[in-house]
């Protein structure tokens, strides 16, 4: 799952691994744990947290299960890490960009959210709008969801994609 915070991404991860029966990933409440355990705000957790749930994910996927990662990639790298981990752990793997085209109301969202991860802060509408770049360059097919339809109806089409009942993959930068 890849998208701005507030976009929607996480409501619709954790109702599609509902129907899917697998677990998700999520990197923020992992950020946030490496800071109660004394890492100082200071130092890249945001990269260590990527690292930590990819060898949560790899360990999952060699057992077999299947799973959602929940995390922003707005950047190549971040995704690549993903096609890396998929690659070695012989898995395949379906990227999910969530997005709203409803500027207002990812505006109102994230002024208004309130995840209950102890110590996380949110960011600002500002560094929001400055990670937007992030994904004008990705080039390669996904899953793109806007967040302003139902959430079960976007849980859906993700289950489907996975089943490969939908066939509505973007062309990038579609």
């Amino acid at each position: 799952m890849a998208g701005l915070p507030a976009s929607g991404k996480s409501t619709i991860a954790d109702a599609a691994a509902r129907l899917l029966g697998c677990a998700v990933i999520s990197v923020d409440p992992i950020e946030a744990a490496l800071w109660t355990a004394g890492i100082d705000r200071d130092q890249p957790t945001g990269l260590a947290a990527y690292v930590a749930a990819e060898a949560i994910a790899e360990a999952q996927l060699r057992l077999g299960h299947d799973v959602i990662i929940d995390a922003v990639n707005d950047a190549e790298a971040a995704r690549q890490q993903w096609q890396d981990l998929a690659d070695r752990a012989g898995a395949g793997i379906l990227f999910v960009e969530v997005f709203t085209t409803d500027i207002a109301e990812h505006r109102r969202r994230l002024e208004t959210r309130e995840r209950g991860i102890a110590g996380f802060p949110e960011p600002t509408w500002e560094q929001i709008q400055g990670r937007r770049a992030g994904f004008d360059g990705w080039d390669t097919p996904r899953l793109r969801l806007d967040s302003r339809e139902p959430v079960e109806v976007q849980a859906r089409r993700i289950v489907d994609a996975v089943a490969g009942r939908f066939d509505k993959l973007s062309d990038p930068g579609v």
